[in-house]
């Protein structure tokens, strides 16, 4: 079991932003920026990106379609903020559960 599925069940704590019954949102543990939020499927099916299939179109367009709404959450909504998704182990994917970063709250250069 992952760690964000023990997140998902209730076996570890989260700073939570948001949720319904598809997605979780919640605050990083370990932030690489100012506004580093993670944002994921309860669904632990997809390890990552090339998991996903024609049925997960719903789930994972619930999921990018709640992204806004998080960033004002967040407060960058006005400000900027880069979505981010590692997919594997040359891409530094820590957790093999699909996730995507919310970064913000500062100038956010480079890629």
């Amino acid at each position: 079991m992952t760690v964000f599925a023990k997140i998902v069940a209730g076996e570890l704590p989260c700073n939570k932003i948001y949720e319904d019954e598809y997605i979780l949102a919640f605050h990083d543990i370990n932030p690489d920026y100012k506004v580093h939020a993670l944002v994921i499927p309860k669904s632990g099916h997809l390890e990552g990106i090339q998991d996903a299939q024609m049925s997960d179109k719903e789930l994972l367009g619930h999921l990018m379609s709640k992204i806004p709404l998080i960033a004002e959450k967040l407060g960058v909504d006005k400000t900027g903020y880069r979505v981010v998704t590692n997919n594997g182990p040359d891409s530094h994917q820590e957790v093999p559960h699909i996730h995507f970063h919310i970064l913000g709250g500062e100038s956010l250069r480079g890629l």
